[in-house]
């Protein structure tokens, strides 16, 4: 186990990019052990030694249980039980309701929520033990649908519902955040499989102007208030988007 003086252990998924990423060189700054889940294990490798002392890279998918077991195990062992779980791991396949687009649902789904649920499952009685931090990244999306966006919103809308049960189910050992963004500029866009639709979003977030660590800047904050207060959820959008 780490010796090193921190603030607390923050396990974050989906750190390989993105808001996972600038994040976890947020709250590093900050002072807490960060521990990087992805699969992209290059990515998170490099991240934890750009990052130095207290930073642990450890390969990870979000729809697999067995594999997240592991990795809670190594947190606890290398750097103590986890305080924080951003729950930041998502796809955003976009595109029409059709059965060309069914892998797509599912991977969303199994990512998205069943993800979030299962870490959190898997690292809940380390975050009950240190009476801990759960900061689930929602969408806009969690809050309305369109055309196209059906089983993204659906993902969501239920990431939503479960945080709310969460929040008072664990309440007042355990936070609970929803964080909800509107167009940020990271790479979610570029990973739709629908060409129309790919073409249409990546023009929409080529003029974002939020960025990933603008949000990483909120996910700080909030967990750095005090004990006593919980700040439950946070809609933000860029000031020009409708």
């Amino acid at each position: 186990m780490s010796t090193t003086p921190s603030r607390g252990v923050a396990v974050i998924t989906g750190a390989s990019s993105g808001i996972g990423e600038a994040t976890a060189r947020a709250l590093h700054a900050a002072g807490f052990q960060v521990a990087l889940l992805a699969r992209r294990v290059d990515r998170i490798e490099a991240l934890a030694e750009e990052l130095g002392a207290g930073a642990l890279a450890i390969e990870a998918d979000v729809t697999d249980r067995d594999g997240l077991t592991v990795a809670a195990a190594r947190v606890r062992a290398e750097l103590g039980d986890a305080s924080v779980l951003v729950n930041n791991a998502g796809l955003m396949l976009l595109g029409p309701f059709s059965s060309g687009q069914r892998e797509d649902y599912r991977r969303m789904i199994e990512v998205n929520l069943l993800g979030a649920i299962t870490t959190t499952e898997v690292f809940l009685d380390q975050l009950t033990a240190a009476g801990g931090d759960i900061v689930n990244i929602s969408s806009v999306a969690g809050r309305t649908a369109r055309a196209g966006n059906g089983v993204y919103a659906a993902t969501k809308w239920g990431l939503n519902g479960w945080s709310e049960s969460l929040r008072q189910e664990l309440l007042p050992d355990v936070r609970v955040t929803l964080i909800e963004p509107g167009v940020v500029a990271t790479e979610l866009p570029t990973h739709i499989t629908h060409d129309a639709t790919n073409t249409a979003i990546n023009e929409l977030y080529a003029d974002a102007t939020v960025t990933a660590a603008d949000i990483a800047e909120v996910i700080a904050f909030t967990i750095s208030r005090p004990r006593h207060l919980a700040i439950n959820e946070i809609l933000l959008r860029p000031a020009g988007q409708a």
